[in-house]
């Protein structure tokens, strides 16, 4: 008899051909998970599509037991006969299940129809190509990278995607196969001394293992013989001349071309299919509900792309015969093994599992008793009850309603916990859940759409990567020749190169800048800190300065001067705000939450935090005075409804002013919608209003009878008079005029202000800023490193349906950007046409937010395939499933734009595809086709993105500090025209006196006579070297520089004797910055040390040197002292120098 809470019959030798019927929402994957768990035999689950395996995949996830394994063979997710590769990511899970099934002894593998069809490579290659590492073998480096290569691994400086490997001295890291993490391995002499885990992100190390295995990188061979072969059967294959293809010409240089896979037969004798790999008595479950029908219209668009792609003779096609297997030998092969079809309708009771949709309970937070369909439903139940949240936070606030209505809930980790707890109400964490009802036993899971309806859950997929954009402004590493930097002591020069060079008969690497006129500074690596990228202005216009001249001093002074005048108006500010006391403004609980819930989207992370500083400021004594900062979208505005719900909870008024009628409009009617549920007035004030209603309104806010009031500047001028001001949102401050600052802050006295803008401001100016008003920023950052492939080309029929279709695919939705609304419908109708298959909807900034909230939940659930929209997206939810965007006259947006609608599309294992849709490349403006390149070159979304912001970055600085500063900003640029401020503001508020013409880096020299660098031999990459020397150089403490020395070990083996004294030259920096050296020199036979005026040195402990020991120790000077001794061995050199700098440290250093 079977056990588990479904009874389902599994086929044996009696029966091999069962059904299951009565299967509703999540009750298909419990069914499995039962059966395949209590056997000794693998499951393999065929579904219509990619959508419905993945879906199956996140529910077995969740129901299966930890011991059961779950595999996939992914679909490739390009079309049929493309010229793409699947992503390294797809191919890594396809061999993983490739090398695991053959030897499965139970499990499930979930697989798509479009999967089952392909032709695979045969079993001996994936097993053949396979080999495994343990700690304790030896290992022959030249011939184990040849080995990768040939199994289609690629070298690479760093390694970040499955299939790479990168080489340095000791250390091989690879990043296998059917791995998660990439690997690191340590090798003593040809010994595998440790294999470690590493983060392909920060580089760093992480668990070790005692073996691993490595599969091919590829379902294709490279090795000579294989190549060969190809070349053979090519040629055999195909008529005319071979060396036109693309294909033939990449495969006999032993590369792999994008699209090799559609030629896989070629590289074998003969090939496998997914049932050779099956072992005997494997179980294949039928979840399509009619196979032959969705094999057969897997065929027909097989033909039809065929047909569509044959005519190339430059890439000459298979037939999709040789590629794909037919429905007559799918179903032969089925029949072959043990078999469970899922019917929609049951044949007879036997075959019913007696399942029910869950019923929808739906939690109306603003009803007097808002769970009261749950707890009517829980009083008359007699079973259990689990509830399936999105997301840890969406769990926290279902336990805070359920608390609220008495009723408790016990967290339980999954499925396993629940069924093993007694709990009658239980609570978990499982997104993907659409719910259950059984019968017998009684028992239901409710999922979060059952309990709110459908919300859009913002994906948790990116890892939290702290992009701050000046430390990419500061970072050297992506430098390119030519581009502009900073030096604080010669001004603004342009990056040459790195370079070795034999100074005092001793080696050193240098950073070359060319400045004005071709001089040359050579800029010793341990001074990097003195150097800093350039931004201010286009690098071609960067106003080079020349050397020898006093051009930079006086720059250096103008911007000193001005950023004095800055730092004294901002702290007269900051004084006056801290004298007054505010209204403290707390919040209900019970009735935020449900106004909260209201929302139809999980905040993201930046967004949750600055909601919760909002909240906390209002309860604050001091009246708040924050900037809320992100782009155009839903975040900002969501964060200003929260601050004004808790206002006029507290019997507050609240004022909202926008710059422009069409705004004031636009957030009428939002926050008319978004309030609709609770008993507050809104009005608005614009040109729009006859005077009879303006005054009409004045008068109701002075009685008191508006909650809230949206008005453009006319408020400020009609002299409006509120009963009880609290809260005032600005929305885009710098749009206002002078007088109506000047207004604003009449009105500012005691009442809470909130700031939103769109502009990004600069994160060190925020750090100046920081105590002055406080500061959140709401920047969700494109997911770090998938890169996207982009495509600038004019628009054509046939690119833009493969697109599509593509995506269609793969399970994909699409993002279509026209950016004008007058004719945006046209747009979407002739996408109908070219694309009738798909399912087409239409989205823009004049529809209300309600509306337009809807729409993205549709597109967020699947609903349909294409958004025809404008740039709303800019900054909309993530939507997982949409990899693919086509923007509509690209030429005509800016880059941070573009690449900020870019970054809608690409996640961990779904290739994005970017079209950049042009009129034609010879109608672009100069401008315009230099932005399109740049985009299509910087495909990975990292620094490239924050640096391609950055000129957004320069106009929120100039907007933010007054537009006759920014003469003096482009002069010395901003990261420095920033730290200058940040330190002004900082020594003003201690109240101490400040030089800010004296350079912000204490320049202390250090120079000891000993090779200081890192080898070429020891890190390669050229600009990876460039940016560890400047953090080297910049580390500001002891701490710091033991942190950077274990992660040199870390990722590149053990430190050579260079590199050890650079980190030592380091650490006696830190001590001379400390104690005032500007210069210490030390060789063979002693040096001396020269102080600056202002130091910290014990003038006692000097005086007792000289005193005690007159032949070693002389002073040349006030500020020199001079030290005789011998000093040959390095290391004794170090030391000396060291115990002298501890020994000249004052007291009043501690």
């Amino acid at each position: 008899m079977p056990n588990g809470l479904l009874k389902s019959r599994t086929p044996d030798a009696s029966r091999p051909e069962v059904h299951w019927s009565g299967l509703h929402a999540s009750a298909t994957a419990l069914a499995i998970a039962e059966a395949a768990a209590r056997e000794d035999r693998p499951w393999i689950i065929v579904e219509a599509d990619s959508r419905s395996a993945e879906r199956r995949r996140a529910e077995l996830g969740f129901f299966a037991p930890a011991s059961l394994p779950l595999l996939s063979l992914p679909d490739w997710e390009v079309l049929p006969y493309d010229v793409f590769s699947p992503h390294p990511d797809i191919t890594s899970e396809r061999l993983l299940a490739l090398a695991e099934l053959p030897h499965a002894r139970r499990g499930v593998l979930i697989v798509s129809v479009d999967t089952l069809l392909q032709r695979l490579p045969p079993k001996p290659y994936v097993a053949g190509r396979s080999f495994s590492l343990s700690v304790g073998d030896t290992l022959a480096l030249d011939a184990f990278k040849l080995r990768l290569t040939e199994a289609g691994y690629c070298s690479v400086s760093q390694v970040t995607d499955p299939g790479d490997f990168a080489l340095r001295g000791s250390l091989l890291d690879v990043y296998p196969m059917g791995t998660t993490s990439p690997l690191r391995i340590d090798l003593f002499d040809d010994e595998i001394e440790a294999i470690r885990r590493f983060d392909p992100q920060t580089q760093r190390s992480g668990d070790s293992l005692a073996s691993v295995r490595l599969l091919p990188a590829r379902e294709i061979p490279l090795d000579g013989d294989s190549v060969r072969a190809f070349r053979r059967r090519y040629r055999t294959r195909f008529e005319g001349d071979p060396t036109r293809s693309a294909i033939y010409r990449g495969v006999s240089d032993g590369m792999a071309p994008a699209g090799i896979e559609f030629y896989l037969p070629l590289f074998f004798e003969e090939t496998a299919t997914l049932f050779d790999y099956l072992p005997d008595g494997a179980v294949i479950v039928d979840a399509t509900f009619s196979l032959e029908t969705v094999i057969g219209r897997s065929w027909e668009a097989l033909r039809a792309r065929y047909d569509d792609r044959c005519g190339d003779i430059e890439r000459p096609l298979l037939k999709p015969e040789e590629l794909f297997i037919d429905e007559t030998t799918v179903m032969a092969a089925c029949h072959s093994h043990p078999r469970v079809t899922i019917d929609t309708f049951a044949r007879d009771d036997e075959s019913s599992l007696g399942t029910h949709a869950p019923r929808e309970l739906r939690i109306d937070a603003r009803a007097e008793r808002p769970l009261a369909p749950l707890k009517d439903f829980l009083d008359d139940y007699p079973g259990r009850v689990l509830l399936a949240a999105d997301s840890p936070g969406r769990r926290e606030v279902l336990g805070e309603l359920l608390r609220g209505a008495s009723l408790r809930a016990k967290l339980v980790d999954g499925w396993q916990a629940f069924l093993d707890s007694d709990a009658t109400l239980a609570i978990t964490i499982a997104p993907e859940l659409a719910g259950l009802a059984l019968d017998s036993p009684p028992l239901t899971i409710l999922s979060e759409s059952q309990l709110f309806g459908q919300r859009a859950r913002q994906e948790r997929r990116r890892r939290k990567v702290i992009a701050d954009p000046n430390a990419i402004l500061r970072d050297l590493q992506s430098l390119s020749a030519g581009a502009p930097v900073v030096h604080e002591e010669y001004g603004v020069g342009r990056y040459v190169g790195l370079q070795i060079m034999e100074v005092g008969g001793q080696s050193g690497e240098f950073l070359v800048l060319e400045y004005h006129g071709g001089d040359r500074l050579y800029v010793p690596v341990h001074s990097l800190h003195l150097v800093s990228r350039y931004s201010g202005t286009a690098p071609e216009s960067a106003p080079l300065h020349r050397l020898g001249t006093d051009q930079w001093g006086k720059a250096r002074k103008r911007a000193a001067e001005k950023v004095r005048d800055v730092a004294a108006e901002l702290l007269d500010l900051y004084a006056q705000r801290k004298a007054r006391r505010g209204i403290r403004l707390a919040s209900k609980d019970l009735e935020y939450q449900a106004f909260a819930n209201a929302f139809p989207f999980e905040e993201t992370a930046d967004q949750a935090e600055a909601i919760g500083k909002v909240i906390a400021d209002l309860d604050a004594e001091q009246p708040m005075d924050r900037i809320v900062c992100g782009d155009v979208g839903f975040g900002k505005t969501e964060v200003a409804m929260r601050a004004a719900f808790v206002a006029v909870q507290a019997g507050k008024q609240v004022a909202v002013l926008v710059p422009t009628t069409l705004l004031a409009q636009q957030h009428a009617a939002n926050f008319a919608d978004r309030f609709a549920d609770w008993p507050v007035r809104i009005e608005s004030l614009s040109r729009f209003r006859s005077t009879k209603e303006t005054t009409a309104v004045l008068e109701a806010v002075e009685k008191g009878t508006v909650d809230i009031v949206i008005a453009t500047h006319r408020l400020l001028h009609a002299n409006a008079r509120f009963k009880d001001l609290g809260l005032i949102i600005v929305d885009e401050e710098h749009r206002f005029g002078v007088r109506d600052k000047e207004k604003l802050k009449a009105l500012r006295a005691e009442v809470h202000v909130l700031t939103l803008t769109a502009t990004p401001i600069p994160r060190t100016l925020n750090m100046a800023l920081g105590g002055l008003r406080e500061l959140s920023l709401i920047a969700t950052p494109p997911a770090e490193r998938l890169a996207i492939k982009t495509f600038v080309t004019e628009w054509s029929d046939s690119t833009i349906r493969e697109a599509i279709l593509r995506e269609m695919r793969r399970g994909g939705q699409a993002y279509f950007v026209h950016n004008e609304v007058k004719d945006i419908e046209k747009v979407a109708a002739d996408l109908a046409k070219l694309v009738p298959e798909a399912n087409i909807r239409v989205g823009h900034g004049q529809m209300r937010e309600r509306e337009l909230e809807a729409l993205m939940v549709d597109f967020y659930h699947r609903r349909f395939d294409i958004l025809v929209c404008t740039t709303i997206i800019e900054s909309g939810i993530d939507v997982p499933s949409a990899n693919t965007i086509i923007i509509d006259r690209a030429d005509r947006f800016g880059l941070a734009q573009l690449h900020q609608m870019r970054g809608r599309v690409g996640r961990s294992h779904h290739r994005a595809y970017a079209y950049l849709l042009i009129p034609s490349r010879k109608a672009l403006t100069g401008d315009a086709l230099k932005r399109l390149e740049a985009l299509e070159s910087l495909e990975d979304l990292g620094a490239g993105f924050v640096l391609a912001t950055h000129d957004l970055e320069i106009r929120g600085a100039g907007e933010l500090l007054g537009e006759e500063q920014s003469g003096e900003m482009t002069e010395v640029g901003l990261t420095m025209y920033l730290d200058m401020l940040d330190r002004a503001v900082k020594a003003m508020k201690s109240g101490k006196k400040i030089d800010l013409e004296a350079p912000l880096a204490s320049a202390s020299e250090v120079e000891l006579r000993v090779p200081a660098l890192l080898p070429e031999d020891y890190v390669a990459d050229v600009h990876v070297r460039l940016a560890l020397y400047k953090r080297i150089a910049a580390a500001p403490d002891e701490s710091a520089l033991e942190e950077l020395t274990a992660e040199l070990v870390d990722r590149f083996g053990p430190l050579p004797a260079q590199t050890q004294n650079l980190l030592r030259t380091a650490r006696i920096r830190l001590l001379t910055r400390q104690l005032g050296v500007r210069r210490l020199d030390f060789g063979a036979h002693g040096g001396y040390l020269l102080f600056e005026t202002d130091n910290r040195i014990d003038p006692a402990a000097v005086i007792r040197l000289i005193q005690d020991r007159s032949r070693e120790y002389k002073l040349e000077g006030p500020l020199k002292l001079r030290v005789s001794r011998d000093l040959d061995d390095e290391l004794e050199r170090f030391d000396f120098v060291t115990a002298l700098l501890q020994r000249l440290t004052s007291n009043r250093l501690g």
